[in-house]
C-alpha cells in the first residue's frame, strides 16, 4: 500500500468530513431520539457513505469523460471548491456548499429520519468529498495506490462512524472549544490541500508555469 498516497487521501477526507466538527449537527437533527435510536442513525449514515463512495469511486471518471472533461481540469475546480471549504472552517462558519442555505437547512431539521438526507447527503458526501474521491481516483495509477485509495475511504468512514456512534458520550466530553480547535486545523490542513490540488492541476494544463 502506497502510505503517502493513503495519509494524504485520508487526511482530506477525514478534514471535510470533520467528525468532530460535525458531531453537533448530527446531535441537533437526532436530538428528539434516544441513545439507541441515534446509533441506529448513525450505523444507516455509515451504510449510506460506503454506499455512495462507491458509486462515486467507480463512476466518477467514468462521467468525467462522457462530459469530455479532463481530470487536471476537474482537479483545479475541485480545489478551489475545497480552498473555499476550508476557509468556512478556519472562520468558523458553515460551508454552504455541504450544510445547504438557511432555507434548506430548515427542511433538513424537519426530516423523521436524518441518516441518508441530509445526514449522509449532502452533509457528508457533498460536493467537496465527491471532488476529493474523484480526484484521487483519477490519480490512482499503481494496485498500490488502488489499496490506499479502498484503506483511506473506509478509514474516513469507520472514524467517522465510530464518533457518531459514541455521540451521546462525546457529548458529555467535548465541549465547544474542542469543536473550535479541530475545525480550525481541518481548515488549515485542507486548505494545503486544496493549493496543492490546484498548483498541480495548473502545471499540468500550463505547463510554462512549471
Amino acid at each position: 500500500m502506497d502510505l503517502a498516497y493513503f495519509l494524504k487521501m485520508f487526511a482530506a477526507l477525514f478534514a471535510i468530513m470533520s467528525p468532530i466538527a460535525n458531531l453537533p449537527v448530527f446531535l441537533s437533527l437526532t436530538s428528539d431520539r434516544d441513545p439507541a435510536s441515534q446509533r441506529s442513525v448513525a450505523i444507516t449514515v455509515i451504510i449510506g457513505l460506503v454506499v455512495g463512495g462507491a458509486i462515486v469511486a467507480l463512476s466518477g471518471t467514468a462521467i468525467l469523460k462522457i462530459f469530455g472533461i479532463s481530470l487536471d481540469a476537474f482537479r483545479l475546480a475541485g480545489g478551489f471548491l475545497i480552498l473555499l471549504i476550508a476557509l468556512n472552517l478556519l472562520s468558523g462558519e458553515q460551508s454552504s456548499t455541504h450544510r445547504g442555505t438557511e432555507k434548506e437547512q430548515a427542511h433538513h431539521a424537519e426530516q423523521d429520519n436524518p441518516a441518508i438526507y441530509p445526514l449522509t447527503v449532502p452533509i457528508l458526501l457533498g460536493p467537496g468529498t465527491i471532488s476529493t474521491l474523484i480526484i484521487f481516483r483519477g490519480q490512482a495509477e499503481q494496485l498500490t495506490q488502488e489499496i490506499a485509495y479502498v484503506a483511506a475511504l473506509g478509514g474516513a468512514i469507520a472514524l467517522l462512524g465510530a464518533t457518531f456512534i459514541a455521540a451521546p458520550l462525546l457529548n458529555k466530553v467535548l465541549g465547544q472549544t474542542a469543536t473550535s480547535v479541530m475545525s480550525r486545523i481541518m481548515g488549515m490542513i485542507l486548505a494545503a490541500i486544496a493549493m496543492e490540488m490546484m498548483v498541480g492541476s495548473l502545471k499540468a494544463l500550463l505547463p510554462g508555469l512549471a
